[in-house]
């Protein structure tokens, strides 16, 4: 079924022929109403794909626009955009401290940070994003790891559509467990289970005598607290995501991204992108999907609202569901007391408002060696490998009031085009979200990714962090990506070299 076809029969036509509509807009960026006519040529010159690698492209070196900072260090991800008024400065401060907080299980003394659980991932949104940078897998036969989450859900009924379902994470839930394994739990309740990873090794000849190993992961669910699961459960492991650059992200106009869908592969070179949508709980309206591995919230705020519910288990004025994850067949949680701030939620409104808003800002640190030959070799060859077609490198952020004025009209260089891509059986994990097939991801932001040792103390990439490298993470690609991870593979030595030099100064 089409992508179109596909919203068409879960929103509404409306929806379905606004993806059309921008297909078939005329003239450059002919769908951004936010700039004049002539605005509109010059970003689509600004925009548009660079030949000559001979340099680095103007203002290429501060991938967020104005909001980049230079910092490199383990605090490189922790810092205001550049670019946050005077008076923004303390609300991000504010906001830090929220993120920071540990929540405690109700009844407790400290009624403004009650109401964890019972069952829930983490006791705060910093410890499953140290640094505010990316999780990690636990280790090799070992139990548990904070900044890891393992998704669950089982088919749809047969004849019945994939919408409507919950959306928290678009899936139809496993009936005892939920959405979510939870694998900490309040005193007196009972944790969901221990998630237990163990690797296998896969050899990869690659050119010039070189070969590469590739770590492949098998997922055990250990001491299941609450009875066995439905036969038919897929999971999905997931490590926690950096979180840099999202607000710039968030406000990349709609129909920039749609430009770039081709669910149908019209032209021809093997890449098909496809959008995937979800409602936004603020309005009720269809919104395009922008965060999380398979593109599944539209906003910043929902993915936050979002996260508290299901990985800590705290309601909030978006989500109001003070149990969180918590299904009827575990009365125990159910039936457990609840936190309530000033405004009967868990997370009130202040607060919610805060962690986006300090989400939203946090700063993208500047490129590294973007004149060095090596690392334009690298680019070259990134280009010419085909990357771009899923990686799209830049865009023009909206510039109209509803986005915040450190926010608006940036050049950026994320990296991605927010789509969802087949990658193939080997990263398969075989559990569909709202339109994202089991082997559908969305591609991964690239900007900061040569940070991530200095920032994460590792370098484990992909959405459940079983590569070990960059290298490892491209040839694990598949599917639309296949031919370009063959050329990689069959690259020389020295240019795979580049190519990593390049991804490393992002």
């Amino acid at each position: 079924m089409t992508s179109a076809r596909l919203i068409a029969l879960s929103f509404g036509v409306s929806t379905a022929m606004t993806l059309f509509a921008y297909a078939a807009s005329e003239g450059p960026l002919a769908h951004r109403a936010d700039l004049s006519e002539a605005d509109r040529a010059r970003i689509a010159g600004v925009t548009a794909s660079t030949g000559d690698f001979t340099k680095a492209e103007p203002f290429e070196v501060n991938q967020g626009g104005a909001t980049t900072v230079e910092r490199f260090d383990r605090d490189a991800f922790s810092q205001f955009s550049a670019n946050l008024p005077f008076e923004g400065r303390s609300d991000f401060a504010v906001g830090n401290g929220v993120f920071r907080k540990l929540w405690t299980p109700a009844p407790s003394s400290t009624t403004a940070s009650d109401g964890l659980g019972p069952l829930f991932n983490s006791r705060g949104c910093q410890n499953c994003h140290l640094k505010d940078g990316r999780g990690q897998p636990p280790r090799d036969g070992a139990a548990g790891a904070e900044s890891f989450v393992l998704g669950l859900s089982v088919p749809a009924p047969e004849g019945e559509p994939e919408f409507p379902q919950t959306v928290s994470e678009l899936v139809v839930p496993e009936p005892t467990y939920g959405s979510q394994l939870q694998d900490l739990a309040a005193a007196g309740h009972a944790a969901e289970g221990r998630v237990v990873v163990t690797y296998g090794e896969r050899a990869v000849q690659l050119s010039g005598g070189e070969t590469a190993s590739l770590r492949v992961p098998r997922y055990e669910i250990a001491e299941l607290g609450y009875g066995p699961l439905h036969p038919d459960t897929m999971i999905s492991p997931r490590v926690a995501p950096q979180m840099i650059g999202l607000g710039l992200l968030e406000f990349v106009h709609e129909g920039d991204i749609l430009a770039l869908a081709d669910p149908d592969d019209e032209d021809g070179d093997g890449i098909s992108g496809r959008p995937n949508w979800n409602v936004d709980v603020s309005t009720g309206e269809p919104a395009l999907g922008r965060f999380g591995s398979k593109a599944i919230q539209p906003t910043v705020r929902q993915q936050a609202a979002f996260a508290f519910v299901t990985d800590m288990g705290l309601g909030n004025p978006d989500v109001p569901e003070p149990h969180g994850d918590c299904t009827e067949a575990q009365t125990s949680c159910i039936d457990a007391p609840v936190g309530q701030d000033y405004d009967g939620h868990e997370v009130p409104e202040e607060l919610l408002a805060l962690v986006t808003f300090y989400s939203r800002h946090l700063a993208v640190p500047a490129r590294r060696d973007v004149e060095d030959p090596e690392v334009l070799r690298g680019k070259e060859l990134f280009y010419q490998t085909g990357c771009v077609g899923c990686h799209h490198p830049k865009y023009v952020t909206r510039d109209d009031d509803e986005v915040p004025v450190a926010l608006r009209r940036q050049l950026i260089w994320p990296y991605t085009d927010m789509l969802l891509h087949d990658m193939g059986d080997g990263l398969a994990d075989r559990r569909p979200q709202g339109a994202a097939s089991g082997r559908e991801w969305r591609t991964p932001p690239l900007w900061g990714i040569g940070l991530t040792q200095a920032v994460s103390g590792h370098t484990l990439f992909l959405h459940d962090g079983r590569a070990r490298s960059l290298l490892e993470a491209v040839l694990w690609h598949g599917g639309e990506a296949e031919a370009t991870r063959d050329s990689v593979a069959a690259m020389t030595p020295d240019n795979r070299a580049a190519l990593i030099r390049f991804l490393e100064s992002l």
